[in-house]
């Protein structure tokens, strides 16, 4: 059984945990243009943008400012201190069982666009140093390094999907007595790549997004970084440690329906919560609240509904997108929505889908509308990527 026993979360609506958890009961979203991006979209595409320049957060993180660092670098390192010192890991001593697995789409991407025009039309070849950084592992290497990890350290990039898949990795870890502690999750900046690929796929809305309803059509991207630490029940009493909550399942499939595209019957979702919940040894009926993967996109939301729908046989319980909130942080949500997931269960709080106004025609599904208060003991959250590499994450008190 694996424990959690530590959490972090950086995003648009908070540069912590706290602050993250007063937005969403406050129904504080973090949508607006980018101040930290030079491009053509900057006044058209609202974005969920963390609320610090590179240079505020090597100043808060007290780096080394003769060193060059990738917005992803930085973000991981913010989100995965807090888990580090949420779950009070500098007391371990034996840095060989503490390991990090993290995930992402588009790695040091930011720092390439920064130094690429020089490079490639200038001709300054001495800047092809800071492309180093350029790859999906070296955040994780960057991170491992800050925070002491000498255990297993290794980067996993399946696009939306990553973080969770990271949680899971590390789960798997700690179950073949490989690691006696995971620090498991994603992140992922804005970069210009990003905004011109998914706008390139006529998916980016140009308000804040609506997910689940009928006149969404499309999301918000976004940036941030999220993580939990995961613990074997061991080390967890060994150490004295109370825990936040327990990974009780989980299940990645892999639909292959379309290179961007979810089936219209979401084929691949169906499979990931049937088998999370499997593992898990629950009934559907025992899940209290759905932190949904929610892009608020034509496809995914229908088709996400529908695998709801098949899931729990038509009984839905309470739902919500938080990515109405925080904009899609691409391969660092899961890492984000799971901390959200366990402040869920530890506050018994259902978060509710901001700017929800009309059901889907074809679906007839309502997600939370208003902050609830109740008894949250089991938590489902999905993380679908493109590919149809679909994440379910079973969560309990």
């Amino acid at each position: 059984m694996t424990w959690i026993t530590g959490i972090g979360a950086v995003s648009a609506i908070g540069l912590d945990v706290a602050s993250n958890y007063k937005s969403l009961l406050e129904s504080k979203d973090g949508i607006g243009y980018t101040e930290y991006i030079d491009t053509y979209h900057k006044r058209i595409l609202p974005v969920g943008e963390v609320k610090l320049s590179n240079e505020q957060l090597i100043d808060l993180l007290s780096l080394d400012k003769r060193d060059i660092y990738s917005r992803t670098e930085l973000l991981s390192i913010k989100a995965a201190s807090e888990a580090y010192q949420h779950a009070h890991l500098g007391e371990v001593k034996d840095r060989t069982r503490i390991a990090f697995i993290s995930g992402t789409s588009v790695g040091g991407m930011d720092l390439s666009e920064r130094y690429y025009k020089g490079y490639e039309l200038e001709g300054k070849k001495e800047l092809v140093t800071k492309f180093r950084k350029h790859g999906c592992y070296k955040h994780t290497e960057s991170a491992a390094k800050a925070l002491n990890v000498q255990g297993i350290s290794t980067t996993i990039s399946t696009a939306c999907s990553s973080a969770a898949n990271a949680i899971i990795y590390g789960a798997r870890l700690i179950d073949a007595g490989m690691a006696d502690i995971v620090i498991a999750g994603g992140v992922d900046p804005l970069s210009k790549f990003t905004i011109n690929g998914f706008n390139s796929l006529k998916i980016l809305d140009t308000e804040p997004t609506r997910p689940f309803d009928d006149s969404r059509v499309g999301l918000n991207l976004a940036e941030g970084a999220g993580y939990v630490v995961l613990e074997s029940e061991q080390s967890m009493k060994q150490r004295g440690i109370q825990p936040l909550g327990r990974l009780l399942g989980y299940a990645n499939t892999c639909d292959a329906y379309h290179q961007t595209a979810s089936s219209p019957e979401g084929k691949g979702a169906v499979l990931a919560m049937s088998r999370a919940l499997e593992l898990a040894g629950i009934q559907p009926s025992a899940v209290d609240y759905v932190n949904v993967h929610g892009t608020g996109t034509q496809n995914n939301d229908l088709s996400e509904g529908n695998a709801l729908k098949t899931v729990f046989n038509g009984k839905v319980p309470s739902f919500s997108s938080t990515k109405s909130y925080t904009g899609h942080t691409l391969g660092a949500s899961g890492g984000i929505e799971a901390a959200y997931s366990l402040l869920a269960i530890n506050n018994g709080v259902v978060y509710p889908n901001l700017r929800f106004k009309t059901s889907i025609a074809d679906l007839g599904l309502i997600p939370q509308q208003q902050v609830e208060y109740k008894t949250v003991n089991v938590v489902l959250s999905n993380s679908f990527g493109f590919g149809g590499n679909n994440t379910s994450l079973v969560f309990g008190r």
